[in-house]
């Protein structure tokens, strides 16, 4: 049987969760989802739309969505809808999670790798994160958990754009982008996003065959297009940029590796085992195509902390055989990393 794809939906407080699951749960766009609603965050969704029954943490709405609340731990959560599905009580075609406010997604995210039921049942689809335009850029400079709400999404989305300038917007999108540069970033105002951009992303495929866009660091190229880089290798300290965000320091930053050279598999893999035995906790998502020496398919690696998969994709073909990884992290030692990936080339 197919698993079931989980869509965390994460961003500070008023960022605009509540706005988009009302959406979920009460337009007809004819999706079956079940939304699990962690009935301990400060915006819960109105008492008129979400049951409140002692008895009963499962409702099913009017438009054919399903709506659960968490009065105890995420996994039993998982496994009582799951059970119900398959006992035929109700019917959902995926999930929605919904973290708090000042809520961390990481361990949200780990919880779909650690704990066998969830697995066998459900797949994490993507971290989708709501900044709201107008409060983001001070919440991302006094808390760490907006931070890595940022750094751990597969989707961004800034919200309330309507209410600053497009100035604003711009320089609110480049610090997202410096923080990190793996997410695509779109703008919404006034509305709620259109479920098919939030839903079936397929952003997170930890040990999944997954094509890699060849551009994705596209937007890190145009945006560092100024700066002077080595062929080999491209750093990017972004702890001084230059887009109008100067005078504070985030803690979440990305930096890219690239190489024409190929990697030596085994001193690639001691040297990544040892950084994530050491820093593993601070390496929020990491992601790349490997250029490895005797294979002719590209490696595609990525993770969250110190979880890794690594699998073969496709055949390099005609395209020139090039080592391109990003990481995102808190504090993480860029000039180490970056020279001990440098040591693993041949």
């Amino acid at each position: 049987m197919a698993l079931i794809p989980v869509t965390i939906l994460t961003g500070f407080l008023g960022s605009g969760k509540t706005t988009l699951l009302k959406h979920i749960l009460t337009e007809q766009h004819g999706k079956k989802i079940a939304v699990i609603e962690n009935e301990f965050g400060e915006e819960n969704i109105d008492n008129d739309i979400l049951v409140q029954d002692n008895q009963e943490n499962i409702v099913q709405m009017s438009n054919g969505c399903i709506c659960c609340t968490i009065r105890g731990d995420l996994v039993e959560a998982l496994n009582e809808l799951w059970e119900q599905r398959r006992d035929k009580k109700i019917s959902f075609e995926r999930v929605v999670i919904e973290t708090t406010g000042v809520a961390n997604p990481g361990p949200v995210a780990q919880t779909f790798f650690m704990d066998d039921d969830v697995a066998d049942h459900y797949v994490l689809d993507a971290v989708v994160t709501l900044v709201d335009a107008k409060h983001g850029p001070q919440q991302l400079t006094e808390h760490e958990e907006a931070q890595r709400q940022v750094g751990f999404a597969d989707q961004i989305f800034i919200t309330k754009t309507d209410l600053v300038t497009p100035a604003e917007v711009d320089a609110l999108r480049n610090r997202l982008m410096h923080m990190n540069p793996r997410a695509p970033i779109q703008g919404i105002s006034k509305g709620v996003v259109p479920l098919d951009a939030v839903l079936d992303l397929k952003g997170f495929n930890l040990n999944a065959k997954l094509d890699i866009d060849p551009h994705f660091l596209g937007q890190d190229d145009h945006e560092h297009s100024h700066d002077h880089h080595d062929h080999s290798t491209c750093g990017h300290d972004h702890s001084h940029d230059h887009h109008g965000h100067a005078g504070h320091t985030d803690r979440i930053q990305s930096f890219v590796f690239r190489s024409d050279k190929p990697f030596d598999h085994k001193k690639l893999e001691d040297f990544l085992g040892g950084i994530l035995e050491v820093f593993g906790e601070k390496m929020l998502r990491y992601k790349g195509v490997l250029y490895v020496k005797g294979s002719n398919r590209k490696v595609v690696f990525q993770g969250v902390h110190q979880m890794m998969g690594s699998d073969m994709a496709g055949l390099w073909g005609t395209e020139p055989k090039q080592t391109r990884m990003v990481f995102i992290g808190i504090d993480l030692p860029k000039d180490t990393l970056l020279a001990g990936l440098e040591g693993c080339l041949t």
